[in-house]
């Protein structure tokens, strides 16, 4: 017992400082030094040539997974327990092969710069890639309440967050290493003096540029005024306890409220739903709906009023379009969609289909080995259908045509994605969300920290719609402006600014992940050769 006690504090240190940095507010800092245990203690287990060290960080992982991500047990029990297994697995499985490399590249600093663009790359293909992927402990996410320190995501984007931090932790744990075993003594006082600049810039060098833009930065000034709606409508209870008309009486006695609140301004009026408020839409005819006649009257009773209703939508065939659709018992095939719509008094109607589905809940991933399984347990599984690409609705009012980007609860996690929106035109971004399946967690705190860092890389102001809160207006620095309480039938007025900048993410994406992606493939090829080389030999 007493042989592993320090790997137990090392273990108890690092999975500490990894879940303060996610849970916490004002402490995504921590991230920059949470794998220094979990470093100090592969180096030990190295020097003592200790077996099976997987047992201890397989389990570091997963206590971070569980300890940050609890919540989602709320909505699913197996869905929770299963992300933390499978995306600690495969956190360990990176560092698995970091492990791998080191013995094959024999010391050294590569094995260490193998470790972080691995990391990096696995991080890329999670945000763009993978269907299955569960994104939410992307290290640069740490830092989405401590916003003074990662301006700088406006040219890197999030993963420069996680290049930030694999840079510092090595940094610090290559310092200690030269301490510890008395290589520091040999170095001569130039290498010294190169070593504690190159830490400090390091760390401090993010810091300051970071805090330059801060406090420089200079808001664009074109104005939209936004009316949020917060109906507070318990989802799990949703389509059993109350109506669809009741829900929408609620609904559109707030907006009523908005309205009247609005009327001594002669600006239009943007006003959010949240998602998925409706599921009676279809798609190739909306004005089937009526949930979708009474918002078009609406708009109709209040020129200059636009209003972005998030639904559940269907469209229907006589053949099945794809793998994923169901058949209903008159034979028709229906695939479903979790939609949003712009709605105005013209008649004209722009859709968005969510693209970035929840796996399991929403969709079913590779469809062509899993959809014949769901059928076999009844079709447990998602079938939602989304779009191929990113395209914007158009918020039309007073002789203007705005494009707005809307990213559908969970798709404001992905940084990439939502470049994409600003990409297609959006000057505006918007956020519509279901956060109540989760209750009172820090799960959905979370979610709207995230949304800063989308404002951050995008330089775009956010308006959030949550349907049990937390809704927000969001600036361009990521800031909070205003906020409404969380569970409480709310509704939040105010304005954004839009924009037709591009920052430099937006125009040339995610370098640090292609060139993590780039120095991954390189190094692992290295070891590759290098015991084919030693076996030939």
């Amino acid at each position: 017992m007493k042989k592993n006690g320090k790997y137990a504090i090392l273990f108890a240190i690092g999975t500490f400082l990894a879940s303060m940095a996610f849970l916490v507010p004002g402490c995504g800092w921590m991230m920059l030094f949470a794998f220094i245990p979990l470093l100090a203690a592969e180096r030990l287990a190295t020097l003592e040539e200790k077996r099976r060290f997987w047992l201890f960080h397989y389990p570091f992982f997963l206590v971070w997974n569980l300890a940050t991500t609890f919540w989602v047990c709320n909505a699913t029990v197996g869905g929770g327990i299963f992300a933390s297994l499978a995306n600690a697995l495969q956190m360990s499985l990176v560092f698995g092969l970091f492990r791998w490399v080191k013995k094959r590249l024999k010391g050294g600093v590569l094995p260490y710069i193998f470790l972080a663009a691995a990391w990096i790359a696995w991080e890329k293909y999670y945000l763009d890639a993978a269907q299955i992927s569960w994104p939410w402990l992307v290290l640069g996410n740490a830092f989405s309440r401590t916003l003074p320190l990662v301006q700088w995501y406006e040219f890197t984007g999030t993963l420069g967050g996680s290049l930030w931090v694999w840079t510092v932790n090595l940094s610090f744990f290559g310092l200690m290493t030269v301490l510890s075993d008395g290589s520091w003594g040999r170095w001569n006082a130039k290498a010294r003096a190169a070593a504690v600049i190159a830490l400090t810039i390091a760390v401090a060098l993010p810091v300051a540029g970071s805090l330059g833009i801060w406090w420089s930065y200079d808001e664009t000034d074109d104005p939209l005024d936004v009316a949020i709606l917060q109906p507070n409508i318990d989802p799990y209870n949703k389509f059993t306890a109350m109506t669809q008309q009741q829900q929408n009486a609620i609904l559109l006695d707030q907006a009523a409220r908005a309205v009247r609140e609005h009327q001594d301004t002669v600006q239009p009026l943007l006003i959010l739903t949240p998602e998925t408020f409706t599921a009676d839409i279809w798609a190739d005819d909306p004005m089937l709906s009526h949930t979708y006649r009474r918002m078009t009257a609406f708009t109709r009773e209040h020129p200059g009023t636009n209003i972005l209703l998030g639904a559940v939508t269907h469209d229907r065939s006589a053949t099945r379009p794809s793998r994923t659709a169901r058949q209903w018992a008159d034979g028709t095939w229906i695939e479903s969609h979790n939609s949003a719509l712009m709605v105005d008094s013209t008649g004209r109607r722009d859709i968005f289909h969510k693209s970035k589905l929840v796996v399991g809940v929403e969709s079913t991933p590779y469809p062509a080995l899993f959809v014949p399984l769901d059928d076999m347990l009844g079709g447990v599984m998602g079938r939602d259908v989304g779009q191929d690409s990113v395209t914007c609705l158009t918020f039309r009012a007073a002789g203007r045509e705005i494009p707005v980007g809307c990213a559908i609860c969970y798709e404001s996690i992905y940084g990439n994605y939502c470049r994409d929106y600003i990409r297609a035109g959006a000057r505006l971004l918007t956020v519509i969300t279901n956060d109540a399946w989760w209750g009172d967690t820090p799960g959905y705190r979370q979610h709207l920290s995230y949304a800063s860092l989308r404002a951050i890389e995008t330089r775009r102001d956010i308006a959030r719609c949550a349907n049990t809160g937390i809704s927000a207006i969001i600036d361009q620095r990521g800031r909070i402006l205003s906020r409404t309480p969380w569970w409480e039938s709310s509704t939040l007025q105010g304005r954004v600014n839009l924009s037709d900048r591009e920052t430099f993410f937006v125009r040339y994406g995610d370098i640090t992940g292609r060139l993590s992606i780039f120095v991954f493939i390189l190094l692992l090829a290295a070891a590759l050769i290098g015991r084919w080389r030693r076996n030939a030999l």
